[in-house]
């Protein structure tokens, strides 16, 4: 037995997201806990699945701020390195109307681009059942090392291993090598989550299908699962595809954490089922729960303390 569900390395961060105005009109900006992986680690910890994260964030107010979060949500905080030389990392969130976001980061450097090989705890990493990482910890050489010390000692010690891009091409030198390092994780994944716009960037296919298609003529992923915003989700399993709506709601009011969320429920779903022998109704169960947890997180600013509980999930959906 794994002491662990999910463990996941990367980046936790404050999400600075907008919150009305001043008296003298000028935008108020409240202080969010954020970062994807811990987004999916606090999905998974509000549906009772045993978490701990690996990162680094400043010794100051703003990290202090995000271990007491990660801690108040269920998240092991034991290996979350605090930084005294380097500030923790900022990001300045814009809303458009239609809840979709555009992100401004203040990281150059940031406490969690500092994270090095030696701080990463390979008996956790080794103990535990899934092993969750995206892009955001592979944008600089040192962190980029720990990362894959970590997958690799993941790999080898039989923890199935989940991908996401979550690609922020502001943070990149240059767009190619992204590609470089998503390509890395697609070579290393037995889950991928990938959005609908990352797969046209990778692959240059506009038809989602045949960018997954590309990806797997490549590459020998077993789940992978192609979020698309307003139009619900996929799943790719053994030469099968199946698709399932999403739930659009008229009091969305910021779509942040909404993939993250979706990508916890996957891997929910996953702890509590494996990969093996997947039916075609095992896939829409688990797209149907985890597009419906999507659809009330856009309901809630933030998304690290607000994510929903099974309860409230269950009692939304269609099916």
């Amino acid at each position: 037995m794994k002491a662990y569900d999910v463990v996941a390395l990367g980046e936790l961060l404050i999400d600075f997201t907008e919150n009305g105005k001043s008296t003298q009109g000028n935008p108020l900006f409240e202080a969010n806990p954020g970062g994807a992986p811990c987004n999916v680690l606090a999905m998974l910890s509000k549906l009772g699945h045993r978490t701990a994260f690996i990162g680094k964030v400043g010794r100051d107010f703003f990290g202090e701020q995000l271990k007491g979060a990660i801690q108040e949500v269920g998240i092991d905080a034991t290996y979350l390195c605090m930084d005294k030389q380097v500030h923790t990392t900022l990001a300045l969130v814009h809303t458009y109307p239609d809840g979709d976001r555009d992100f401004s980061f203040y990281r150059d450097p940031g406490a969690d681009m500092m994270l090095t090989q030696e701080e990463v705890p390979l008996e956790l990493v080794e103990d535990t059942k899934v092993f969750h990482f995206g892009t955001l910890s592979m944008t600089h050489e040192g962190v980029r090392q720990a990362t894959k010390k970590a997958v690799e000692a993941a790999g080898q010690a039989g923890a199935l291993v989940s991908f996401d891009p979550n690609l922020r091409p502001p943070l990149w030198k240059s767009l190619e090598e992204a590609r470089e390092q998503v390509l890395y994780g697609l070579g290393q994944c037995d889950i991928l989550k990938i959005s609908d716009n990352e797969i046209q960037w990778l692959t240059g296919e506009e038809d989602y299908s045949a960018g997954v298609a590309w990806i797997l003529e490549r590459y020998q992923i077993p789940l992978v699962l192609v979020s698309m915003g307003k139009e619900g989700s996929r799943a790719y399993y053994q030469g099968r595809m199946v698709e399932v709506a999403a739930y659009r709601r008229e009091d969305t009011v910021e779509t942040t954490g909404a993939g993250d969320t979706f990508c916890g429920c996957v891997l929910h779903y996953v702890v509590e089922h494996g990969l093996e022998g997947l039916t075609k109704e095992d896939l829409e169960q688990m797209l149907d729960f985890a597009n419906c947890a999507a659809s009330i997180v856009t309901t809630r600013k933030g998304a690290l303390r607000v994510m929903p509980k099974r309860e409230e999930v269950e009692a939304g959906r269609r099916c």
